[in-house]
């Protein structure tokens, strides 16, 4: 385009409304459009204060020379570049020239924020997701980071017409890798001077440092969700699910449970559903585990699974007493019609029993009439045993079991002495790991709500006067037990309903749970 606008001596429309300085036709030359163009890597690079105080210089000069357009023009330039400015808002001192890092880390993947700050002010922000090791810690992930980052860096400055500096004064990490001492001279080397590498404390640069870190938790939060999201990527997890775990088919319909519980107290567990790589939350399902602590996780486990299956069994057996019942078309009245009068072709007529997995109540499908493919438990070789044991015990055949154990991403198959290791990229395994989150997450709701209610309700039951409805008046209106426990008779009377001597009482009791 440059050659042929050259050609035809005429400039492009951006030359004509003023966007582009038209070189192509010579309205500048060749220096004072090099200049403009390192005006613009000095724009990009933050380097804002000189360049608006030359171009405030230049109106002047034109001023001064009677060229009233070309100052109104430099004029209008100085004054967008100041708005721009004032946008970017002034998070640290004058003078701070900073990269401040921070990561979010799963099991497998890592995401990467980095903000620049050049004269105390954000300058740009920058953000990778990468893949880890299974024994990958931040200080090693930072140490790697900073190498590649600030070399590569290094290498484009090196490889620049004019020299761009790769690394600024301060680097500000999440923490301090091994090998600081030697990254610190390394990096003072590629700059010049003196680097300092530190994990911000207190003031400004931590609040900037905590700001980086939500970046970085929400970029990996969406890139899950990016992911879990894409109809492909679900597609292929399962049919390489049912590749690597050797299924007859793949697992559209995924089962997991997890237990949840602090030093053998309200145990509880969690089982959610996924359909087509799809969370269906209205078939999760939350278990107070009745043997409460006994026999430990395998045997909540095993609990779950007895409990899932023989309701799957019931209903099962509920819904097959109408399954023989099938139209007979075999004396037909007139045609569409059988001879009892029920529509033909199949259909079910009114006086048909309900179908199978059907609630013949609500007409909506029952809630455990349908196995999973797949039953995923959240442990090694003892939990899927204990899973596998209660399966075979019910009689149900058709139901894989696979076990995922947190350490090392393995997933490990009934009577198999080792765990099978899925490729730590691979789809199916990253399914895999979000099916178990998940049930992980609801389990621990469960248990957290469960622990709450049992220390409110035996701090507050047995007081004598005390009902339902005035516990939750006294609750609603201290907020806590803790504050109830600190206020006076007086302040207790203030709740409606609530006399002295009840209010006596119930300090009383809280007093007397306090010190047991």
């Amino acid at each position: 385009m440059f050659k042929r606008h050259g050609q035809i001596g005429r400039p492009c429309m951006l030359g004509y409304i003023d966007k582009c300085s038209a070189p192509c036709v010579g309205r500048v030359s060749a220096e004072e459009h090099r200049q403009i163009v390192l005006d613009f890597c000095d724009f990009l690079a933050g380097h804002t204060d000189q360049l608006i105080g030359r171009i405030e210089k230049d109106m002047q000069v034109a001023a001064a020379e009677m060229d009233f357009e070309r100052a109104a023009r430099l004029r209008d330039d100085a004054g967008a570049l100041k708005r721009v400015v004032e946008k970017q808002a002034v998070v640290l001192g004058d003078g701070t020239d900073a990269d401040v890092v921070a990561f979010a880390t799963d099991e497998l993947e890592a995401a990467v924020q980095v903000f620049h700050v050049r004269g105390g002010r954000v300058r740009g922000q920058r953000g990778w997701v990468v893949e880890t090791e299974a024994d990958s810690d931040v200080p090693s992930l930072v140490g790697q980071f900073l190498a590649q980052f600030y070399g590569e860096q290094a290498a484009l400055a090196g490889s620049a017409d004019d020299a761009v500096q790769p690394v600024p004064r301060e680097v500000l990490v999440p923490a301090l890798p091994s090998d600081s001492a030697a990254l610190t001279q390394w990096l003072s080397e590629l700059r010049g001077s003196r680097v300092s590498l530190r994990v911000a404390q207190r003031g400004d640069k931590r609040t900037l440092a905590e700001t980086v870190e939500r970046n970085a938790a929400e970029e990996l939060t969406r890139h899950k969700l990016r992911r879990a999201g894409d109809l492909t990527a679900r597609s292929a997890a399962l049919e390489e699910l049912q590749e690597q775990l050797g299924l007859d088919t793949a697992p559209l319909r995924i089962e997991c449970t997890d237990v949840s519980h602090v030093q053998g107290s309200d145990v509880v567990a969690s089982l959610v559903v996924f359909e087509d790589g799809l969370a269906k939350k209205a078939d999760y399902r939350r278990y107070a585990i009745r043997g409460g602590a006994e026999g430990g996780d395998v045997a909540a486990i095993a609990e779950v699974v007895r409990r899932r299956f023989a309701r799957y069994l019931k209903e099962t057996a509920e819904s097959g007493e109408y399954a023989d019942r099938a139209p007979d078309h075999t004396d037909t009245a007139c045609a569409g019609e059988t001879s009892d009068g029920a529509p033909a072709s199949g259909e079910v007529g009114p006086t048909d029993g309900p179908l199978p997995g059907i609630d013949p109540m609500t007409g909506r499908p029952r809630k455990f009439a349908y196995p999973p493919n797949l039953l995923v438990v959240d442990g090694g070789a003892p939990q899927v045993a204990a899973a596998a044991e209660v399966l075979g015990d019910l009689g149900v055949t058709d139901v894989a079991v696979v076990g995922l154990a947190k350490r090392l991403e393995e997933v490990w198959l009934p009577g198999e002495e080792d765990p099978a290791i899925l490729p730590r990229n691979s789809e199916a395994l990253y399914l895999l790991q979000r099916v178990r989150d998940e049930a992980h997450r609801f389990a621990i709701t469960y248990h957290r709500q469960k622990r709450s209610t049992r220390m409110t309700a035996s701090a507050l039951d047995g007081v004598p006067g005390l009902g339902e409805a005035r516990r939750a008046a006294l609750l609603k209106h201290f907020g806590s037990v803790k504050k109830l426990r600190a206020a006076s008779v007086e302040d207790v009377m203030e709740v409606p309903g609530v006399g002295r001597r009840t209010a006596e009482a119930v300090l009383t009791a809280l007093d007397d749970g306090g010190t047991s």
